[in-house]
C-alpha cells in the first residue's frame, strides 16, 4: 500500500469537482449531484478501453459493484486514461457506474498525479469519510471479490488470516467450497455435495481447452481415469477451467469426471492458492485433503496408471525408473516411437533414425515465429558447416514449434540438417523428456546415445565448432586451452584508451573490442564499471610498446645518472 496516501482523507466536493462543474456521469448521459455520494465508500477506477488488462478486470470489477450497490452505501468512479471521446464513450457504454467526464481532462490528471497512477487498471478504495483505505483494490477484488467489503485493513486481515488457517488445516471442503457454494458439477449439469469426494484421491486438473497443450493432454488424462475407474481405484478428477467461453468448457469434459461450475470464482483464486504456474497442470489431493503432489501432469504423461496414487514414494520409485531408462537410453529409445522410426531429409526424404546410430547428434528445439531462435540458427549453421568437414559422424535434427506447415518449411528451409516432420507426435515426448522450457533448446546425444549436454547452445555460442563434441572431456580440454593462452598476461593494467581505471583480466563471453572494434571472445582486458573491453592482443601491444618505451628511457651514457626528469653526472 502507498505510504504517501494511505490515511490521507479527501472532501468528495473538491476531489471530484472542478470549477464549472458539481457532477458526474453516468454512461446515458445522466447527471448525478457529487453531493449525493456523501456517507458512500468510493472506488476510483482508473482505466482505459486500450488497456488489455484493464479490459479484464472491468467485469470483475462490475460483478462486485453489482452486489454491492444494492447495499447504497457504495459507489465506483471511472477515471478514463482513453484518448479520444468515441474509446471513451464506448467503453463506459458497459459500465454501471459514474465517471469524471471526457471532456475535463483537468481533473482527471489531477487525480492521477494525486493518486501517483503508475500503471492501469488501478483502483483507489476510500472510506465513507474520504479516507484512502488502500491503493490495492484491484488486487483486493480479484483476490476476495464482493468478500473483501468494507475493505478496511481490518476485513482484509481477517481474510487472510481466515487463508492461512485453511492452508494449514486444508481439506477437500476447504479447497473447493465458498460460501456461496457447496458442490461441484457433472458434464450434464447435475450437482456433487463436495463431501463425496472426502477420502479419495483427488486431481484438480487446471486447463484451458483452447490451450493446445490442454487440449493434447486432456485425452491422456481421460484415459488414465477411466483406467483407474475400471479398477476400481478411490480416485476423481474435478476441472478447474480457466476458459472464457462456456463451449470450451464443456470441451473439458472428455470423460464423465467433476467440475467447478463454469466461470466460478474460486477458479482464479485456486490457481494463485496453488501458485499455477503453467498449463496443464494437475494438482493431487490425497485421501487426507492434503497436497500430494502440485503437477503431476508430466508424470500422468510418461507414465499413465503406473503414476497412481501420485505419492511421495511412487515418484521415488518413478524416478529410479526414469534413472534406469537414461542408463540404458539409445539414440533409438530417443528418437523410435512405434511405426515412427525415421526424420526426414531436406528433399523430404525419409532417413532411419538407425542410421544416425553412432554419430554425434544435435536435438535443436526452434520456431520461426521465435526471435532467439531466428538469431541463433545462422550461427548454428555456420558451426554446423565447420564440424561437418571434419566430422562425418555428425547430424543435427530440427524439432519445430511452428504453428503450421508453411511456417515450419519456410523456417526449415534456412536449415541444411534434418528434421522431426511437422506435428510429429514425438515432439511432445521429447520436450517432456529434456524440459523444454523455453526456445531455442540444444540437447547434445553422443555416438552412444547417452544425452552428453542439454545445454549445447551455451557451448555453441561459447566456443563456437572447437565445443564438438559437446562432452565434459571437452570443455575441460577448451578451458584448460584457454588458461594456457593467458599465461604471462597481467592480471591488470593501465591503457591510454581507458585511463579512468584499471583493465583486469577478465574471461567474457561475446563482447566488441573498444579499439579495433572487432569481435572477441574467452579473455578481455575489462573494466565492468564502464563496461570497456580490449583485445588481450590491442591490450598488451600496448603494455609491449610502453616497456620498451622504459626500457629505452633506462639506458643512460655512461658516467650519468638519470633520476625522473633530471640527469646528474656520477
Amino acid at each position: 500500500m502507498s505510504e504517501t496516501i494511505n490515511g490521507d482523507s479527501h472532501d468528495f466536493n473538491s476531489l471530484l469537482s472542478s470549477s464549472d462543474r458539481d457532477f458526474l456521469v453516468r454512461n446515458n448521459s445522466d447527471q448525478v449531484k457529487i453531493d449525493s455520494l456523501k456517507g458512500k465508500k468510493l472506488g476510483l477506477y482508473f482505466s482505459a478501453s486500450w488497456c488489455g488488462p484493464c479490459r479484464r478486470f472491468t467485469p470483475d470489477l462490475i460483478e462486485v459493484y453489482s452486489e454491492l450497490s444494492q447495499k447504497g452505501d457504495f459507489e465506483v468512479i471511472f477515471v478514463s486514461a482513453d484518448e479520444d471521446e468515441e474509446s471513451f464513450n464506448g467503453y463506459f457504454s458497459k459500465m454501471p457506474w459514474l465517471a469524471i467526464p471526457f471532456s475535463d481532462s483537468e481533473t482527471r490528471k489531477r487525480l492521477d498525479e494525486l493518486f501517483k497512477v503508475m500503471g492501469i487498471p488501478h483502483l483507489v478504495l476510500l472510506d465513507e469519510h474520504g479516507k484512502v483505505l488502500t491503493d490495492e483494490g484491484v488486487e483486493i477484488i480479484r483476490e476476495y471479490g464482493v468478500e473483501g467489503y468494507p475493505f478496511t485493513s481490518e476485513k482484509i486481515q481477517e481474510l487472510k488470516d481466515f487463508e492461512e488457517k485453511a492452508r494449514k488445516e486444508q481439506s477437500i471442503e476447504t479447497i473447493l467450497v465458498s460460501r456461496s457454494r457447496d458442490y461441484v458439477v457433472t458434464s450434464d449439469g447435475n450437482k456433487v455435495p463436495v463431501s463425496e469426494l472426502e477420502g479419495k484421491t483427488v486431481g484438480l486438473y487446471f486447463s484451458a481447452s483452447s490451450f493446445k497443450p490442454s487440449a493434447d493432454f486432456t485425452p491422456k488424462l481421460a484415459e488414465v481415469y477411466k483406467k483407474l475407474k475400471d479398477k476400481g481405484e478411490n480416485f476423481e478428477v474435478v476441472i478447474i477451467s480457466l476458459e472464457d467461453e462456456e463451449e470450451s468448457f464443456k470441451e473439458s469434459f472428455a470423460a464423465p469426471w467433476l467440475a467447478l461450475p463454469f466461470k466460478d470464482k474460486s477458479c482464479e483464486k485456486l490457481a494463485r492458492y496453488f501458485e499455477l504456474s503453467t498449463l496443464p497442470t494437475v494438482v493431487i489431493i490425497g485421501p487426507d485433503g492434503k497436497t500430494l503432489h502440485p503437477n503431476a501432469a508430466d508424470a500422468i504423461e510418461e507414465h499413465g496408471i503406473e503414476a497412481y496414487p501420485f505419492t511421495p514414494e511412487k515418484f521415488a520409485e518413478l524416478k529410479e525408473i526414469e534413472k534406469a531408462k537414461d542408463a540404458a537410453q539409445t539414440l533409438e529409445s530417443v528418437l523410435i516411437s512405434g511405426d515412427l522410426d525415421y526424420v526426414i531429409g531436406k528433399d523430404g526424404a525419409k532417413v532411419k533414425v538407425t542410421d544416425l546410430v553412432g554419430k554425434t547428434v544435435l536435438l535443436y528445439f526452434s520456431a520461426h515465429w521465435c526471435p532467439r531462435c531466428r538469431g541463433f540458427t545462422p550461427k548454428l549453421v555456420e558451426v554446423y558447416k565447420q564440424i561437418k568437414e571434419k566430422y562425418e559422424a555428425f547430424e543435427v535434427v530440427f524439432i519445430s514449434s511452428d504453428r503450421d506447415q508453411t511456417s515450419f518449411e519456410e523456417y526449415y528451409s534456412e536449415m541444411p540438417w534434418l528434421a522431426l516432420p511437422f506435428g510429429d507426435a514425438r515432439k511432445s515426448s521429447l520436450s517432456r523428456k529434456f524440459k523444454v522450457q523455453g526456445i531455442p533448446k540444444l540437447v547434445a546425444i553422443g555416438p552412444t546415445g547417452q544425452t552428453v549436454s542439454t545445454e549445447a547452445r551455451n557451448l555453441v555460442i561459447a566456443h563456437g565448432a572447437d565445443a564438438y563434441p559437446f562432452t565434459e572431456e571437452r570443455l575441460k580440454e577448451i578451458e584448460a586451452q584457454y588458461e594456457e593462452m593467458a599465461k604471462g598476461w597481467p592480471q591488470k593494467l593501465k591503457h591510454e584508451l581507458h585511463e579512468e581505471h584499471e583493465l583486469e583480466l577478465t574471461r567474457r563471453g561475446s563482447f566488441v573490442c573498444d579499439k579495433c572494434g572487432e569481435q572477441g571472445g574467452v579473455w578481455s582486458f575489462y573494466c565492468g564499471e564502464c563496461d570497456f573491453d580490449l583485445h588481450p592482443k590491442c591490450a598488451l601491444e600496448k603494455d609491449k610498446e610502453t616497456k620498451d618505451d622504459a626500457e629505452e628511457e633506462g639506458k643512460t651514457k655512461e658516467g650519468w645518472v638519470c633520476d625522473g626528469e633530471v640527469c646528474t653526472r656520477a
